[in-house]
């Protein structure tokens, strides 16, 4: 039989191939009975006994499938073992770190200018006029100076508030408003070194007690003005027996004599002064913006009246001429112009900062024996080191670099006389600086170089700027702070008395402060006079003025421990100030200060440039 080949050729079909379905089926059963008849071994059974999927079954129990790899079972199984093992592990760890009690190792004491600094500010909360406040911290102090203007006739208004300036129960608003010009400047410098100490809302809070009582010393709210308080109380015991803050011996709290209110309607030193204060505030609280505002409206209110209504606020013999005399009020427009100038960003305030004319009258190029010593009284020296910040770190150029230049050039010189290498300044045998020539009450002068000393190195620092030149000789910043720490040291003790003169502060130290409320028990109430027992007497203070200053030792390094001397035992508002701010420069080592706050009202020295032009279509 033959079919046909799909491939071209024949095909043959066997006939041996067409056998039908029913012979193939009746051999496959006769194979089937044949191969059951035989004996199957246990092997053979077990092939026919298992169910289809067992060996494949087998062969995945010794593997687990992770969906992305498929691992062997007994490393899975080891592997999770150990990672729960080790977990279980440091669970225990920590928790035996936690429970169990442990040592820390304390913190590194504060230095010793942190530990004077916590001090001598709490001599500001001893000073304090009016309703304390709470916290105030001295247990012998309490309100005082509760009718102050309300009962003066010609004033009629409230002046309660402020500070008492030294041992007596006087506010002087000129030296006041210096004070409070320095610790302002302190902070803005070192808000960082007063947080570090746990001191930043104190000394705020210092600032805001003289800065609010200010504002109550004229018409703040207005624009112009024609007076301003310039006193409250009264010293001079030149005109007999009449009873006054300095003729008593009382304390504040018990004080029931009349306390007049002096007012000045020409006093373009005080204005300025209290300008500057109030303009160095409000870079201080500038993050609360309603008072800072509140401090530049005042402070600009002040300085235009000081401007248009020139004269000494101290002048004719009155009473504050005989305490707190100002020489002139030159050095306070070029002083309170600069802060007007940082609070503002005004670039009228830097014209006239910058004006050679003014920096003549201020004395800048005259010389002569108290140059480079800053007060209370001779703002010179403190303006030139401001406006040489403001040329090393902003350098506004034209047309305030020539000035700028000499300023920078001139605090160079006056801390090249601060050195010892040079005879600007007379020294004690214990290595006191003597600014004030031997005279009495010289360490509220020291302070305030130690001060500008240790600023103006940190300006060169902060400059990357080596040092400054005294002539030919080079000299390195380091030496402006080693000349701070030692006048300082001898101020806390490293002096030939082996005293510090910062009471409270180390183990000796004046215990016969002349300060009435200090040197009365605070249950000891007596009259005006009734209170010389306790002014002559030779027993120490009942009460200690924590943080007081005193006037200091004479030009032999000599000190005099008793209370009716005020020249060696009196504190001051503006030398503690000083203090402040040179301690706090001093603290904590060697940091940085703070470069850009006082520049956040200034805008960009130079103008933005124009974006540039289009891409040119054809």
């Amino acid at each position: 039989m033959f079919g046909r080949d799909p491939w071209g050729g024949p095909l043959e079909i066997s006939n041996a191939d067409s056998a039908t379905d029913d012979d193939r089926s009746r051999n496959l059963q006769e194979y089937d009975r044949a191969a059951l008849s035989r004996q199957l071994d246990e092997t053979q059974q077990s092939w026919l006994l298992a169910a289809p999927g067992d060996a494949a079954g087998k062969k995945k129990k010794r593997y687990v499938d992770l969906g992305c790899v498929v691992v062997d079972r007994k490393i899975f199984l080891w592997t999770v073992g150990s990672v729960l093992g080790v977990g279980l592990l440091i669970g225990l760890i920590v928790l035996i770190v936690k429970t169990v009690p442990h040592r820390h190792r304390p913190p590194p004491p504060p230095d010793e200018y942190t530990q004077a600094l916590h001090k001598a500010l709490m001599f500001f909360n001893a000073q304090r006029s009016g309703p304390l406040p709470k916290h105030n911290n001295v247990s012998w102090r309490g309100n005082s100076g509760m009718k102050d203007g309300l009962s003066d006739n010609t004033v009629k208004r409230s002046l309660v508030g402020g500070y008492y300036d030294a041992g007596d129960a006087i506010k002087f608003n000129f030296p006041m408003s210096f004070a409070m010009t320095m610790l302002s400047w302190s902070v803005i410098e070192y808000s960082a070194k007063y947080e570090a100490a746990g001191e930043l809302d104190h000394v705020k809070s210092i600032i805001k007690w003289g800065t609010d009582y200010l504002l109550k010393t004229f018409n703040s709210s207005a624009d112009t003005i024609d007076r301003i308080v310039a006193q409250v109380g009264e010293g001079d015991t030149s005109k007999g027996p009449n009873p006054n803050d300095h003729y008593c011996w009382m304390r504040p709290e018990d004080i029931n004599y009349p306390r007049p209110v002096y007012e000045c309607h020409g006093c373009s030193d005080l204005a300025s002064e209290m300008a500057a204060a109030l303009a160095a505030a409000s870079i201080v609280f500038k993050d609360s913006k309603t008072y800072s505002d509140k401090l530049v409206h005042g402070a600009k209110t002040l300085f235009r009246y000081g401007r248009q209504e020139r004269g000494r606020y101290s002048s004719g013999g009155t009473d504050p001429s005989i305490f707190y005399n100002s020489t002139g009020y030159w050095d306070e427009f070029l002083w309170g112009g600069s802060w007007l100038y940082f609070a503002t960003g005004n670039s009228s305030y830097l014209q006239l900062a910058t004006a050679p004319g003014l920096a003549k009258h201020a004395g800048a190029f005259w010389g002569g024996p108290d140059y480079g010593v800053f007060s209370w009284d001779s703002k010179l020296t403190g303006s030139q080191v401001l406006l040489s910040r403001l040329r090393l770190f902003l350098s506004p150029g034209y047309p305030y670099e020539e000035i700028l230049r000499t300023f920078h050039n001139q605090t160079g010189n006056v801390m090249c006389t601060y050195l010892p290498y040079f005879n600007s300044f007379n020294r004690t045998k214990g290595g006191l600086i003597q600014l004030n020539h031997g005279r009495p009450q010289p360490l509220q002068y020291v302070v305030n170089a130690a001060f500008l000393a240790s600023l103006f190195s940190d300006y060169l620092d902060a400059s990357d700027t080596p040092g400054w030149y005294c002539g030919p000789n080079f000299y390195s910043t380091d030496v402006l702070r080693d000349f701070a720490k030692t006048q300082i040291d001898y101020i806390l003790g490293n002096n030939p008395q082996k005293m510090s003169y910062v009471v409270g502060y180390g183990k000796r130290y004046p215990k016969r402060v002349h300060h009435r409320g200090a040197s009365i028990p605070k249950n000891g109430k007596s009259s005006c006079k009734g209170g010389y027992k306790w002014r002559d007497s030779k027993k120490p203070n009942p009460n200690t003025i924590v943080g007081a200053m005193v006037a200091g030792p004479d030009k032999h390094d000599g000190f005099k421990d008793v209370r009716t001397n005020y020249n060696y035992t009196e504190p001051t508002l503006a030398g503690n100030a000083g203090l402040v701010a040179a301690l706090v420069s001093l603290s904590g080592g060697k940091t940085s200060i703070d470069k850009n706050t006082i520049f956040s009202a200034i805008p960009p020295m130079f103008p933005t440039p124009p974006p540039p032009p289009s891409a040119w279509k054809p």
